[in-house]
């Protein structure tokens, strides 16, 4: 049926490409890039003669948009799979413009170097503007809509869990189950053990810059900005139980806030134990979570960037994270004229998910979407050209594919709310 050309061979990337090649009816042949070959080496050999997809590898630094494009063309794919680092998001948007093919990722785009003249300028006036100050947000990415459709092709936004399955789930309870939808609280509960004092179950860098920042939510039409972690709940989450969580800015309350009508507000909440907590305060208040080269030495050091090589790798985590995760949305609206609550979520093991594809839950919660939106896209079900996120399809055949590909979700009529 298609070739996907799929950029980056982290841990998110391990489980995505393991799960095109379950799905070999639409994904007939791969090609995994990185600057890492090796990497990408290991993942064919480990795969090859256990699935029908044709795998290849091949060498690119996805900050090099004239290597992109040469791979590209050489390699005729139907759609890239970005599941590099945001940073390298208008990079391989750009390549894909310029080959005319389409673009699938799951974060948007966020800046490496947050003191760059031109992006600065920015991001001053859309804080001004629109009252956040995270440094990630889809403008940069909505920007391309003209080009993109001008070019006939596709960029499908956020197909991670969060943003992407959470957005599905929204579409979903919008489309079977309300008329409106009023609020939106979007819960994301980890609740495995790794046995290590500290450390981030994705890359660290982006990480650890999310969750020190600001906390925003919006509410009636606008921005509301709080201090970080400065909001706190406890919720009772289906096979995890009682948990800390805190709220958090998050990419898909900008594009939910733009894509579902009347939504008065939507939340996102974060859990996190108290040891996570103090160690990361303690590292920000000497510095260690600073973007901003500093001079050790002689050499030029980025302290984030260091504590990075400090930390044990994320990939590394899975055979020995025991526990379960949880990822929903409380939904509260209206339908038939009566008030409503419903609450859909996807409960994870991380031990199961080791057994299948050697990774811990958290890599397989985004590499498990990222493949459905990328077969969707491949096979033309979501196809329209211009720059779209998740929630703007019929969420359907995506709800079908999470619960054929390890995903199965729950949807509580019950459920209990948070204050």
């Amino acid at each position: 049926m298609g070739k996907l050309l799929i950029i980056g061979c982290g841990g998110v990337a391990g489980v995505a490409i393991h799960k095109c090649c379950q799905n070999s009816e639409v994904f007939e042949e791969i090609c995994i890039a990185s600057r890492t070959k090796e990497k990408c080496d290991a993942v064919k050999k480990e795969l090859e003669g256990k699935t029908k997809t044709v795998i290849t590898t091949a060498k690119v630094d996805a900050d090099n948009k004239d290597e992109l494009v040469k791979l590209i063309k050489a390699y005729q794919p139907d759609a890239v799979l970005n599941v590099a680092l945001p940073y390298q998001d208008l990079t391989i948007m750009d390549a894909c413009l310029e080959c005319k093919v389409d673009y699938i990722d799951t974060a948007n785009y966020e800046p490496e170097d947050i003191e760059e003249p031109t992006w600065r300028a920015a991001y001053d006036k859309r804080c001004k503007e629109l009252g956040f100050t995270a440094y990630f947000d889809y403008s940069w990415q909505w920007a391309y809509q003209e080009k993109f459709r001008e070019a006939g092709i596709m960029a499908l936004l956020g197909t991670g869990f969060d943003p992407g399955v959470t957005s599905v789930f929204t579409a979903y309870a919008l489309k079977h189950y309300f008329d409106e939808i009023d609020t939106i609280d979007i819960l994301d509960c980890n609740g495995g053990d790794h046995g290590y004092p500290f450390a981030t179950n994705f890359n660290p860098e982006i990480n650890l810059r999310e969750v020190s920042a600001n906390g925003s939510y919006w509410e009636n039409g606008h921005w509301v900005e709080v201090e970080p972690m400065s909001i706190k709940r406890e919720y009772d989450f289906p096979q995890v139980g009682k948990k800390d969580m805190y709220l958090l800015h998050h990419e898909e309350i900008e594009s939910l806030a733009k894509n579902i009508p009347g939504v008065k507000r939507i939340r996102f909440f974060m859990t996190f134990g108290q040891s996570y907590l103090t160690h990361m305060k303690c590292l920000e208040n000497v510095g260690m979570l600073s973007t901003t080269p500093v001079m050790h030495e002689g050499h030029e050091i980025v302290p984030i960037q260091f504590l990075k090589t400090l930390l044990p790798d994320p990939a590394s985590l899975g055979p020995r994270t025991v526990g379960k995760t949880n990822i929903g949305c409380i939904f509260t609206g209206k339908k038939d004229g009566k008030e409503k609550t419903i609450y859909i979520y996807n409960v994870c093991d991380h031990q199961e998910c080791y057994k299948e594809v050697g990774s811990q839950a958290i890599s397989y919660t985004t590499g498990v979407p990222a493949m459905i939106g990328s077969a969707l896209v491949v096979n033309k079900t979501w196809k329209k050209p211009g720059v779209f996120t998740v929630e703007e399809f019929d969420p359907d055949p995506y709800m079908d594919m999470l619960n054929k590909f390890g995903l199965p979700w729950v949807v509580d009529e019950h459920p209990q709310t948070v204050e």
